[in-house]
């Protein structure tokens, strides 16, 4: 499993965590899913959890998805996966990460420390939903 993105791409997921910081910040990954999956360009959103939960929880909206799916069909591309930050925690995905996820997507995952991304992690959910696998990122 790799997960191919751009320096660009990836630039634009960290800003997004440092300036949701100190709550989590998330979006959508569109691309392509052939041979070989990649992130061609991403759909930043506001966190619409409660105020008191953003600090490590964040919430899409049924109308969030269907943005995305609109605006991947519109690019030609499609939904491939999720993109969040952790607020000075460790870029693992939760439990509570696991009870969201689906298993087609890549879960991008940045841990935030003090305001600033510090490294990305990519993982996907096995299709019996009892794990993540970590997923290769490579950087083109």
């Amino acid at each position: 499993m790799m997960l191919r993105l751009s320096k660009d791409v990836l630039a634009q997921i960290h800003a997004h965590g440092e300036d949701a910081y100190p709550e989590e910040g998330a979006g959508f990954l569109l691309g392509s899913d052939g041979n070989e999956r990649a992130v061609k360009t991403i759909l930043p959103l506001t966190n619409s959890r409660e105020d008191a939960a953003r600090h490590n929880r964040y919430l899409i909206t049924p109308e969030d998805y269907l943005k995305a799916e609109l605006e991947a069909d519109r690019l030609g591309l499609s939904l491939i996966g999720v993109f969040h930050s952790h607020p000075d925690h460790p870029n693992r995905p939760s439990e509570f990460d696991r009870d969201w996820a689906q298993p087609f997507f890549s879960y991008i995952i940045t841990s935030v420390d003090s305001g600033k991304a510090i490294e990305s992690r990519s993982w996907r959910l096995i299709e019996d939903r009892s794990q993540f696998e970590e997923e290769k990122i490579q950087i083109n």
